[in-house]
């Protein structure tokens, strides 16, 4: 699985506008504003998946016969476009990195919302099998500094992606590793800033969140960082959880139960203290990834970071 990757030059960037929560009022006045385009333009290949709210096609353009991913959004006539794919939008026009997934297209009809964006090979997750959950340690070391790179530029222009995981960063022929899926991403304001727990796959959620935070910051994305770098060099994720007990319950044992002393307030959680979980001490990341013990020296940083 060897990759050759060919490395952009970081383009630092000002003090950016905090964007704004878009409400459901201002949802027709905010497409109104977007340019779109048409969707005869674009050749649906094949399926690629489907959720609650969207198919995702591959696609080819008929102006420049490039590959295209084709994300088709259905609209509700009394909902009108989600929130999802109104804050998506919203964000990736002004989201310009390597290492963030490009929007190039937008076509709007009555029964569709459809994003077109740059077409890469696969996720992380496919990455992953396909190469048996075994990544040579150099191709580990470029996946992770892509991935925080194109994270310090979110964080950088004050936007949290909140649902990191494998399946939602794209590789390329080219090794190149991008950002995607960021129909749970908000614009931030103030650090402290109350928003919803429900976010993040609950394998890439951190303790706080699990918890019933609301105030987070920039740190329920690193969480996630940490929890794809451990995957990447062992090929299992590191809190496989079936519910938030079971989740908060491989935290614990790995990293410690926090106690007053190292979490203040803690004691007074409720979701907390209604599970009584075992005091279990600290245990060093180094001793489950023998083979890894050199670049889980940059784990321990970002996790004391």
């Amino acid at each position: 699985d060897s990759i050759n990757v060919q490395f952009f030059k970081f383009n630092l960037i000002g003090p950016a506008l905090f964007e704004q929560p878009i409400s459901r009022r201002l949802r027709r006045v905010s497409l109104s504003e977007i340019g779109f385009g048409k969707l005869e333009t674009y050749i649906k290949l094949d399926k690629l998946g489907e959720g609650t709210y969207a198919t995702v096609y591959k696609g080819r353009s008929k102006l420049t016969e490039n590959l295209v991913a084709l994300k088709e959004i259905r609209l509700e006539h009394e909902e009108g476009a989600p929130c999802t794919a109104i804050r998506e939008v919203s964000l990736l026009k002004d989201l310009k990195h390597a290492n963030i997934v490009t929007l190039h297209d937008i076509i709007h009809t009555k029964k569709s919302l459809t994003l077109v964006f740059e077409y890469l090979d696969k996720d992380l997750k496919q990455y992953l099998d396909d190469c048996g959950n075994v990544i040579n340690i150099h191709n580990v070391k470029l996946f992770l500094f892509q991935l925080l790179r194109g994270l310090s530029y979110c964080h950088r222009r004050k936007v949290l992606h909140r649902d990191l995981k494998p399946q939602n960063l794209l590789i390329n022929e080219r090794g190149e590793l991008k950002l995607a899926d960021f129909g749970l991403a908000r614009a931030k304001s103030i650090p402290t800033k109350t928003y919803s727990n429900e976010v993040v796959t609950l394998w890439y959620r951190p303790p706080d969140i699990l918890l019933g935070s609301t105030n987070y910051s920039t740190h329920i994305d690193m969480w996630g960082v940490g929890c794809i770098f451990y995957e990447m060099t062992t090929g299992r994720p590191l809190f496989p959880g079936s519910t938030v007990e079971e989740e908060l319950h491989f935290i614990f044992k790995l990293l410690g139960t926090p106690t007053e002393q190292s979490w203040s307030g803690i004691s007074c959680n409720d979701e907390f203290v209604a599970h009584n979980y075992p005091l279990y001490r600290a245990e060093r990341l180094s001793n489950h990834t023998p083979r890894y013990t050199t670049v889980l020296h940059v784990g321990t940083q970002l996790y004391y970071t």
